[in-house]
């Protein structure tokens, strides 16, 4: 006589392998719920102008609902992973609908699109400076030379995919398709590439919360640069096991190259993988074999990065090189979530600034030299540890982070700590755990030092508003301010005010000095970016801020703005 929980449980209660693990159904039931987020706002602008869009939407609403269901009454793990096809399927309808709405794009995607139409027209495309671009509130990146960033900065491998797109229609919309079509096919090649328990979580950070698909419908290259390493990252210290790459391998060596074509962020992961490459394989087959491994690897990355950089290498080297390292060289004004909240809101501003960058580079160096001394404990975080230098640099925006979170979904499921469990580790091993602590805050001194440099710099303007002139009593056209440089070196200020989070557009110097002399005061009279300012309502906190490039310096201070 069959037992009343055949097919359901073996005795004593433990699962049947036909039987999902509540935790997978958990799982797929999160990545459902996940794909609510933001769809209502996107059902909501479709309805109004594109009602096709707005009933597939619908649909997707009725398929998340009986996902739903399914998730929780299916009874064989085959049946649920077949739900996990439909979340996914259901993800990436809701992605290309929201593109379908909404793909104007950001500055990034503009700045994308227009390098693809000026690459199809056969001018250079690096060193170029576009300004009509940016307009209409479409956002500047100001620098501390008190002008604005207006071309484009990262290598040519988006523009090129953008290229085939240009149909698609004016302003951003051809990049936005690319980087969005990037993201769907990078979490259907990370959703393939998981065990299939865990496929669900790939729909869920890559499709999931209306977090990546937003970035796609931006524009961003990191998108791009995300897609092609997920093939990278899956498995990742098998790379070369045996002292082969063997196709796959080389596939991943391909993709590397051409996500380092792609953006920049990929420069900053790939140290870590290479170096744990090299440990993991060593501990394998020795030094000179797996030394072999990973220049077999590199070479075939470089190869795929350098033809993809070639035309332009060779049509205009100096404006690509400084296109290229244009984000570690454009000096652009503080932003982000990162420790340089410290001097943008929280004190009066920083004679320190550049200390924040070094900070930052040695930050990154600590972390790859802890990764190498320490790969059998921290190599599990290869795919986290080189954004934490982020945290510390003028620019740290979440996005440096955000957008390449599946790449820890994907270590975390295939590269887990036994991967590591026979790296090879130099020198003697800290046994205990004060003197492991000890290693590490020797390595990192250098970024904790800089860091705090760079937070406890003072100000070097005092500035002071003296008068406002009005054209309106709503519109301030002239502001007077008087400014006393308290630094031991001549400083070249460029003002701004500033209401809330972020910076704005530089005011334009009437009368003053374009440089104050150390210990000197002087007033400067300043005119509205757009020739009107309107004046905050009562009790909003305005800031005057002053940038200044040699040495890179803001001061800042609250401002009440006179009534005449």
């Amino acid at each position: 006589m069959s037992s009343p929980t055949l097919g359901c449980a073996r005795a004593g209660g433990t699962p049947s392998p036909e039987t999902p693990a509540q935790w997978h159904r958990v799982l797929t039931l999160l990545a459902d719920i996940s794909l609510l987020i933001g769809t209502r706002a996107v059902w909501t602008q479709a309805a109004s102008h594109r009602v096709a869009v707005a009933a597939v939407i619908s649909v997707c609403y009725a398929s998340i609902l009986v996902c739903g269901v399914l998730a929780l009454v299916v009874r064989r793990t085959r049946s649920l992973a077949r739900v996990d096809g439909v979340v996914l399927v259901t993800g990436v309808t809701l992605a290309l609908c929201a593109w379908s709405v909404l793909h104007q794009g950001s500055d990034e995607a503009l700045l994308t699109t227009q390098a693809a139409r000026e690459l199809v027209a056969g001018h250079p495309v690096y060193g170029r400076s576009w300004p009509w671009l940016f307009g209409h509130g479409v956002a500047l990146t100001p620098t501390v030379t008190g002008g604005y960033d207006f071309t484009y900065g990262y290598p040519p491998l988006a523009p090129l995919l953008t290229a085939p797109l240009l149909w698609l229609g004016h302003g951003g919309a051809p990049a936005t398709a690319m980087s969005t079509g990037a993201l769907v096919v990078g979490a259907v090649v990370l959703w393939r590439m998981l065990p299939v328990p865990w496929r669900p979580a790939a729909t869920m950070v890559c499709l999931g919360f209306a977090m990546l698909p937003q970035y796609g419908r931006l524009g961003y290259p990191a998108i791009l640069a995300l897609g092609l390493l997920v093939p990278v990252v899956v498995r990742w210290p098998r790379i070369g096991q045996g002292g082969r790459l063997g196709a796959a391998g080389v596939a991943r060596a391909v993709c590397l190259g051409a996500a380092c074509a792609a953006q920049q962020l990929p420069w900053f992961l790939t140290p870590f993988l290479l170096a744990g490459i090299y440990a993991v394989r060593r501990g394998e087959l020795g030094g000179r074999a797996a030394a072999l491994v990973v220049l077999r690897f590199v070479g075939t990355a470089a190869g795929v990065w350098l033809l993809v950089n070639t035309y332009f290498l060779v049509s205009e080297p100096g404006p690509w090189l400084t296109g290229v390292a244009l984000p570690l060289t454009q000096g652009a004004v503080l932003h982000g979530q990162g420790l340089v909240d410290v001097s943008a809101y929280l004190t009066g501003g920083s004679d320190r600034l550049d200390w924040y960058s070094y900070a930052s580079m040695l930050l990154a160096a600590g972390l790859l030299v802890l990764f190498v001394l320490f790969v059998r404990r921290l190599g599990p975080a290869a795919t986290v540890l080189p954004w934490c230098a982020f945290f510390l640099a003028t620019r740290s925006q979440d996005g440096y982070y955000l957008m390449m979170t599946p790449l820890w979904l994907a270590a975390a499921v295939t590269a887990p700590a036994a991967e590591f469990a026979g790296a090879w580790q130099p020198g003697p091993r800290p046994r205990s755990r004060p003197a492991r602590i000890a290693v590490a805050l020797l390595v990192l001194s250098p970024a904790l030092v800089s860091a705090g440099l760079a937070v406890t710099g003072t100000p070097p303007l005092r500035m002071q508003v003296t008068g406002l002139q009005r054209a309106r009593p709503v519109d301030g056209t002239r502001l007077t301010i008087r400014v006393t440089n308290t630094a031991d070196s001549a400083l070249a200020p460029h003002f701004m005010l500033t209401v809330g989070q972020g910076m704005s557009r530089y005011w334009t110097v009437v009368r003053g000095p374009a440089t104050l002399p150390a210990h000197a005061t002087a007033r400067y009279e300043l005119r509205p970016p757009a020739g009107r300012y309107g004046v905050p309502r009562a009790g909003a906190r305005i800031r005057l801020r002053a940038f200044t490039a040699v040495p890179q310096t803001l001061s800042s201070v609250y401002v009440r703005l006179p009534s005449g």
